[in-house]
């Protein structure tokens, strides 16, 4: 029994030291113009904060996922585009760019 005990023990440790986690070194910090997804884009079903953000030639809207930290932003966005910086981790879902924001404020000119 207690041979099951460690053997299933050990098993989760190696499981859990080779997953990989989100960390401070993989967020990612953006400045671009946030817009609701719904109003301003007209690309969203109910309203959802985005950053555009100018990669290189082209723009790249990146939306971000509905979590405390963008519900409790999306007030300062809604009725209106503004400059924004937004830190969180990004990846791509279904060919759309979307980022878990820790993070969103304003950028003062």
């Amino acid at each position: 029994m207690k041979k099951s005990v460690l053997a299933a023990l050990l098993v989760a440790g190696i499981t859990m030291a080779f997953t990989p986690k989100a960390s401070a070194a993989d967020a990612k910090t953006l400045t671009g113009e946030g817009k609701c997804g719904k109003c301003a884009l007209k690309e969203t079903k109910e309203c959802q904060n985005t950053v555009t953000v100018k990669e290189g030639d082209k723009s790249v809207v990146y939306y971000l996922v509905h979590n405390d930290v963008s519900k409790e932003f999306h007030e300062n966005i809604c009725k209106g585009a503004k400059k924004v910086k937004a830190t969180g981790t990004v990846k791509e879902v279904d060919g759309k760019m979307q980022l878990t924001p820790t993070k969103i404020e304003l950028v003062k000119d």
